[in-house]
């Protein structure tokens, strides 16, 4: 995010934040240009909703500062931020019809109903619920609710949208969808978008930029493919991808070129850096990165499965060994529990971490 300062929409700067003695955001700095997807992910309690709701008003900061559009808003209350909300509940008025739910806002800002009623169907219009202005919420799915919720948000014209896991209600399929609904409205309106989610997968496929948050800390951040393919720690590797990155004690051999792998073969493998001979690491290796093959090819790691799920577009594979490894592959993979097959992966997709601090190895 390489954007001079004047075109940035969103800052936090040193940012802390205590609940008493629990301290649930540490130092945070991050800047995000106008007009950016950007995406807060991690695992519950790290402090991806705190950040949000401290950025909506919702909670007050310890320290730092918090700018909205150039200005220092910590003391400003959320009314003023100019920024719109989507929670994960929807909260819809029940009683209303989904054009009053939509500019109920406007009504307390005294817009004229005729100007209300236009702006009802532009939007409207944009979220695809022309036909269902007239309806109660309790007459709609949860997509079309999820949908005026948005649309809700969108007929303020904020300065940003902020989205608090709004898909985490929704069922697998609807959530795929509203996916892609939600990229294609944020590139329609041209805003600048902040979304929530505990789902990585969300992440990737939504932002153009991806926040990893632990325990109150920013562990990476950068554009979804960054992370994937350059993790900065062992955390980001194995919370980047699905499934997990496999992780395997491993040491440096005297070429420098290659490591052995802490498996029951005790099986080299080429790296793609030069190190010091002898040096403890940790071998991050993608699921999907690994290459099933026979038994006895050259350059292959001998394993053995000790279990084979089939989901029919893939395959994951478990081996034996401990650590266990996971290895996913195309299609409905032949093969069943107990077999002795082969894996290679190339040297490129094998990453290197340090065991006691768990940062990504660059070469010496």
């Amino acid at each position: 995010m390489n954007n001079k300062q004047e075109n940035m929409q969103i800052e936090f700067v040193d940012v802390d934040k205590f609940y008493g003695a629990f301290h649930a955001l540490k130092s945070i700095n991050l800047s995000i240009p106008k007009g950016h997807f950007v995406a807060l992910v991690g695992p519950s309690g790290c402090g991806k909703s705190t950040l949000l709701r401290s950025l909506a008003g919702l909670e007050d900061i310890s320290s730092g500062k918090i700018n909205v559009g150039g200005q220092t808003v910590n003391d400003m209350p959320p009314r003023k931020r100019d920024l719109a909300m989507v929670f994960q509940s929807y909260a819809l008025y029940p009683h209303m019809n989904v054009r009053d739910n939509l500019t109920y806002a406007l009504r307390l800002k005294k817009v004229s109903k005729a100007e209300r009623a236009k702006k009802a169907d532009e939007v409207a219009s944009v979220i695809g619920l022309e036909d269902l202005l007239d309806r109660k919420p309790k007459e709609l799915s949860g997509g079309q609710r999820q949908r005026v919720a948005m649309g809700r948000a969108i007929i303020r014209e904020p300065q940003a949208f902020l989205f608090d896991e709004p898909l985490s209600n929704l069922d697998a399929s609807l959530r795929v969808r509203m996916r892609k609904e939600i990229r294609a409205l944020h590139e329609r309106i041209g805003s600048t978008s902040v979304y929530v989610t505990h789902d990585q997968v969300e992440a990737m496929t939504m932002a153009d930029h991806v926040v990893v948050m632990r325990a109150g800390v920013i562990e990476q951040q950068g554009p979804p493919l960054e992370l994937y393919e350059k993790p900065a720690n062992c955390f980001v590797g194995g919370f980047i991808g699905s499934p997990a990155m496999n992780f395997v004690p491993a040491t440096v051999d005297a070429d420098g070129n290659s490591v052995t792998l802490k498996l029951d073969s005790s099986p080299s493998v080429p790296i793609a850096k030069k190190l010091q001979g002898g040096r403890s690491v940790l071998a991050g290796l993608r699921p999907e990165h690994l290459e099933l093959c026979a038994k006895n090819t050259k350059g292959s790691i001998p394993i053995t499965l000790s279990a084979v799920e089939a989901t029919g577009s893939i395959t994951f594979l478990f081996t034996s060994d401990t650590p266990e490894m996971v290895i996913v592959a195309d299609g409905n993979q032949i093969a069943n529990d107990g077999d002795r097959l082969g894996m290679k992966i190339t040297p490129e997709n094998v990453h290197l971490f340090d065991p006691e601090t768990e940062l990504a190895i660059g070469e010496t």
